[in-house]
């Protein structure tokens, strides 16, 4: 887990600084500031829990339930997809329907956080 979570991790938050640089250069002028903002959200968390990832990974073998970690990386690594991809994607083409995703990639996170809570109270039993 460790290994392959790490590099996860690491990609999702290269290419977060990558999709950051994109919208502050090649977007600006392109999209409106609302779009803007939503594409800067996708981001935003997408870096945030690329670190997330790298965190559980890093903490996987001090960890009580290795199954919860690893369902914790798994859930972030989903939520990123779904939430900043949406999130992408809806700023991107204008397309409404891609909205209702990002809630799904929202509960991911909150998921895989909670499984990261429970691996830690777990290692204290």
């Amino acid at each position: 887990m460790l290994q392959r979570y790490t590099a996860i991790g690491a990609v999702i938050a290269l290419l977060s600084v990558a999709f950051g640089a994109f919208g502050a250069h090649a977007l600006k002028g392109h999209l409106s500031e609302d779009d803007l903002s939503v594409f800067e959200t996708g981001v935003r968390y997408q870096m945030y829990h690329g670190l997330g990832i790298l965190l559980v990974a890093l903490l996987s073998d001090r960890l009580g339930s290795g199954k919860l970690a690893l369902w914790s990386a798994r859930l972030l690594t989903i939520g990123v997809v779904l939430f900043s991809g949406s999130l992408y994607a809806l700023s991107l083409s204008g397309i409404g329907a891609f909205g209702p995703i990002t809630p799904l990639g929202g509960v991911a996170f909150l998921a895989g956080w909670l499984c990261l809570a429970l691996s830690v109270r777990k290692s204290n039993r």
